[in-house]
């Protein structure tokens, strides 16, 4: 076996979608990328109806990060398998109930992209290897390095050069106005179908709370902010306030980007519960961290136009829209894009077992609409045990009751609505 490619990955989707329908819905993207391709998303779940929180799994935005997509192909199908079998599931040192599993798919839509950019994918995996970007030549530059990154292209201070200081401009991982840069951000926010495809993902499933982008490598799980420092007293201190413009992105000085307190608390959380699950597996030592920094490589790595970012700012940018915990995930501490097919395989254990705790802790918390839905639905089932419908339908027994019923009673009963009705 070894790296899926844009064509096994799609197949896959469709397999999973045909194999578990009660459970999976093949979602058709309608952004076609430049060279033609449609993408597809999978949603599990049961649909039972009551209210349910949403979870976004997107991954293979930069083409050289080959082994994102066969995370989550393997997560989708691990899910499936599982809840399908009544069992839990088991990677390495750490195991999942038959319960666990079944809370997620009955109680979550979980809604897996695994490649959202399959041109730039292809090109990597047959052409270029060191390929960074889309395939979209509207911008110019030579043909291994034409193309947007696909992960600077999302509104979120997208505009760096006016956003940020140009200290932070200069550390180079912001974006870049050059269409020959690998960091180079598109002509404009959401110029791409690749993040267009993201955005209308958002749009039909409103109910996304929980949000994870899959990178390599490193180590690392990213929490919001990317463009600053967290600070949590100046609420006036934020990426929607351009009295700060040219002063975001240097550590130590005197910006920081607000967040609520409880907030950061939940997302760090979040991410060192996710981080433990990872690591419990075979020991390895990914950690946990705030996306403006990068541990892994030992620096501040301030970002523009980030999907983790744009998805954390959707609410802050307008309060109508859910709140969205945000992450990237960066897989692989062996520190290549391109590991053996044979360490790709633990690291997708390793990673899937992060999916599914990261679920765990996005399962919806106890609220008024979840309980009435919840004893609508139990009133339901206990009406249709005790009566069932061959028993009260139209053609069983209790159908014979009624009708004696009513030949017993009518003619005592119909003289008298006939007289009040013409009174």
């Amino acid at each position: 076996m070894s790296f899926l490619n844009v064509v096994e990955i799609e197949s896959a989707l469709v397999g999973l979608a045909s194999k578990y329908p009660s459970l999976s819905k093949l979602i058709t993207l309608p952004f076609f990328t430049f060279e033609g391709r449609q993408s597809h998303a999978l949603l599990i779940g049961t649909g039972q109806g009551c209210p349910v929180t949403g979870v976004l799994i997107i991954s293979g935005a930069h083409s050289r990060e080959w082994g994102g997509p066969d995370i989550c192909i393997d997560f989708a199908a691990d899910l499936l398998e599982s809840y399908t079998a009544g069992t839990g599931l088991v990677y390495g040192g750490k195991s999942y109930t038959a319960a666990e599993i079944k809370s997620i798919v009955e109680r979550l839509d979980v809604i897996v992209f695994p490649c959202i950019n399959p041109d730039g994918r292809n090109f990597s995996q047959n052409t270029f290897a060191m390929c960074r970007k889309n395939r979209n030549p509207a911008s110019g530059g030579s043909v291994n390095k034409l193309g947007v990154d696909v992960n600077r292209n999302y509104d979120f201070l997208w505009d760096f050069n006016t956003a940020f200081a140009p200290a932070a401009q200069a550390a180079g991982s912001l974006a870049s106005t050059n269409p020959s840069d690998d960091l180079f951000h598109g002509t404009g926010p959401f110029s791409e179908a690749e993040t267009q495809n993201v955005r209308w993902l958002y749009e039909q499933y409103p109910q996304i709370s929980w949000f994870m982008d899959i990178h390599s490598y490193g180590g690392d799980f990213l929490y919001s902010w990317g463009n600053d420092v967290d600070q949590t007293t100046t609420p006036d201190m934020n990426f929607t306030n351009p009295a700060w413009d040219g002063k975001r992105g240097v550590d130590g000085d005197v910006y920081g980007e607000y967040i609520n307190g409880c907030d950061r608390a939940d997302v760090k959380s979040a991410a060192e519960a996710t981080v433990a699950a990872i690591n419990a597996v075979r020991g390895e030592a990914y950690t946990a961290y705030q996306s403006f920094f990068l541990p892994a490589l030992g620096i501040t790595y301030p970002t523009s136009g980030a999907s983790d970012d744009w998805s954390f700012s959707r609410y802050f940018s307008d309060p109508s829209n859910k709140k969205v915990r945000a992450f990237t995930m960066e897989f692989n501490q062996v520190g290549t894009f391109f590991p053996s097919w044979a360490e790709m395989e633990l690291i997708i254990k390793d990673v899937d077992s992060g999916l599914v705790k990261f679920c765990l802790i996005a399962l919806p918390t106890v609220s008024l609409a979840s309980w009435w839905c919840r004893l609508r639905r139990w009133n339901y089932a206990i009406w249709h045990r005790v009566f069932p419908p061959e028993l009260w339908g139209p053609y069983g027994p209790w159908e014979r009751v009624r009708n004696v019923v009513e030949r017993i009673f009518s003619p005592i009963v119909a003289p008298i609505v006939r007289a009040l009705r013409n009174r």
